[in-house]
């Protein structure tokens, strides 16, 4: 657009140049109207430039509020796989430590199995229609505020309510950036839900140090319980995982380790000075 207000002004001077005028009053005449038509052709550039910016302003809004809905959105389906894989976790533990018991108590223990199994049943299915709901729903999913290194008492805290005996070694680690502490909930939820499923209600240790430039995220089982049948899951979560962690420039190293299972993250990130 001003590009054509450049070339309108001047072919205004190129008439006035080749035309000419004759004697000093028609020469203020033609001065004051190329002065206005000056004016003109400038107030109509600058209008159609803030009218142009304030349409890619908005465009840029719709598009950034598209994209933290969706982002939201994977975020909540990652979470039905953590959601499920616990209330699944814990009601296999339950069960299977009851049916071990014997005598009254075992009795006893059954009931109490039972009742937290359809405790958990119900939690379970209750948070995932809500879920659901929230996927299905054509507006922006509801924010909520990304995990932090202070939620990981209570990622170990669930942990421990589904059966396992897991403890938390979280040293101090300074500034760490947000992506790398979502992150690194992630990874400990992951690797204690694993816990869960494969080795059952064992011990466990987390541990969150750094090393420099890098986030260290390591945690360890005390090894299968005797007797322990698996209950593996669809399998991707470890892989979800380590594309996590490789997006964010670290690896991700799982395996046995001398009969237990180990899952170690290095994230890298820089301490702020």
């Amino acid at each position: 657009m001003w590009a054509a207000a450049l070339t309108v002004l001047g072919v205004l001077a190129l008439l006035l140049t080749t035309t000419g005028v004759d004697g000093p009053r028609a020469g203020r005449a033609v001065a004051a109207v190329a002065v206005v038509l000056t004016v003109a052709v400038v107030g109509w550039a600058a209008a159609r430039t803030r009218a142009q910016r304030r349409r890619y302003e908005e465009e840029l809004a719709a598009w950034a509020a598209e994209r933290a809905a969706q982002t939201e959105r994977l975020r909540i389906a990652a979470d039905l796989h953590d959601l499920v894989s616990h209330g699944l976790g814990l009601i296999t533990i339950r069960a299977a430590a009851a049916r071990s018991l014997r005598g009254p108590e075992g009795e006893a223990e059954r009931g109490n199995a039972l009742a937290d199994i359809e405790r958990t049943s119900r939690e379970t299915t209750t948070e995932l229609r809500r879920m659901l709901g929230v996927l299905r729903a054509p507006g922006a999913a509801p924010l909520r505020p990304a995990e932090t290194l202070a939620d990981l008492p209570a990622i170990v805290t669930a942990a421990n309510a589904a059966g396992l005996t897991a403890s938390l070694h979280l040293d101090e680690v300074g500034d760490v950036s947000a992506g790398t502490q979502l992150t690194v909930c992630a990874v400990v939820r992951e690797a204690l839900n694993n816990t869960v499923r494969h080795a059952g209600p064992v011990r466990a240790r987390v541990s969150v140090r750094r090393a420099a430039a890098t986030i260290v995220v390591d945690v360890e089982d005390s090894g299968p319980r005797d007797g322990w049948r698996p209950q593996p899951g669809a399998g991707h979560g470890l892989d979800a995982l380590r594309a996590r962690v490789a997006a964010l420039g670290g690896t991700l190293h799982t395996g046995p380790v001398a009969g237990r299972f180990r899952v170690a993250a290095h994230l890298p990130d820089r301490p702020s000075r």
